[in-house]
């Protein structure tokens, strides 16, 4: 096992039982939908250690992806690993969330403006383009939604940020949805390139299971009809696929591939996270 891979391992494994642990006084004061939704920050929280376990483990070989025009690669991939470890252990502790989450939808927004638009030109064709562009793009409305639910209830800029960032989510999973029944053979939760495996029964009809949840739900997100429930809902479906769908491929290509098979299993559980943050609301997290 190599470091890098080892240190992934070890921090999403280390922010899972920390995160579980210490959101059980949440878990046991909510109610319905809501002890499904407050365990959202914790699956937000593994993936972020995991990336961030990347990024100080093969730091030299994802600083090629920092701007051209940005100097000093080395210091900025490092730097964005602090980022997100020290958003994950907010959102673990359950401590200066508001700002955490805030700074996080800017991370995320800021990948976006000088990352993925400035390769638009050259991409607008390219499926794979998009959906990796939505795909940071998501991860940033759900840290809005987040943002906002710590808010004071009430509060114009948490009732801002929770709708913004509810809309953005909703819109992708619409988009994402969309495409588990154009590309019914790729793998599923973010819809990638990856080709799901021959030996992963029934492709079709779990991609065709998951597009229907996403888009459902999208809508009711961005209507606003019991969008707990609709977060809730498609957030353990996704969870599910995580566990069933993505754990079996992480087993089955960690002799080969782990680092890749780590950064699909941590993806889709940063989406699934970033479905269930959609679902909150600033009196749920007050009483949180």
């Amino acid at each position: 096992m190599t470091v890098e891979v080892g240190g992934m391992m070890g921090a999403g494994i280390a922010a899972l039982v920390a995160g579980l642990a210490l959101a059980r006084r949440r878990f046991a004061a909510a109610s319905g939908a809501g002890k499904v939704l407050v365990l959202g920050p914790v699956f937000e929280a593994v993936p972020l250690a995991v990336f961030a376990a990347e990024h100080f483990t093969a730091a030299r070989d994802l600083a090629p992806i920092v701007p051209h025009w940005l100097p000093w690669p080395l210091f900025w991939t490092y730097f964005v690993g602090a980022a997100l470890l020290a958003a994950s252990i907010s959102f673990i502790v359950w401590r200066h969330v508001r700002w955490s989450a805030a700074l996080l939808a800017l991370l995320f927004l800021i990948i976006v403006a000088t990352i993925d638009l400035p390769s638009l030109p050259r991409h607008v064709h390219d499926r794979i383009f998009w959906t990796l562009t939505v795909r940071e793009t998501v991860f940033a409305g759900g840290a809005m939604v987040l943002a906002g639910s710590v808010r004071p209830r009430g509060s114009l800029a948490g009732v801002a940020l929770e709708r913004i960032g509810r809309v953005i989510v909703g819109a992708t999973m619409i988009f994402y949805g969309i495409e588990h029944f154009l590309y019914p053979r790729f793998v599923t939760g973010v819809p990638l390139e990856k080709p799901t495996p021959a030996w992963m029964p029934a492709p079709v009809a779990i991609a065709w299971v998951v597009g229907i949840t996403l888009v459902v739900a999208g809508v009711a997100l961005l209507v606003r009809f019991r969008v707990r429930m609709a977060a809730a809902g498609a957030g353990m479906v996704l969870l599910l696929l995580v566990v069933c769908f993505y754990g079996p491929l992480l087993v089955a290509e960690f002799s080969t591939n782990p680092v890749e098979g780590l950064n699909y299993f941590a993806d889709t559980l940063l989406f699934a996270g970033t479905v269930l943050l959609a679902g909150l609301e600033a009196e749920q997290a007050a009483q949180s």
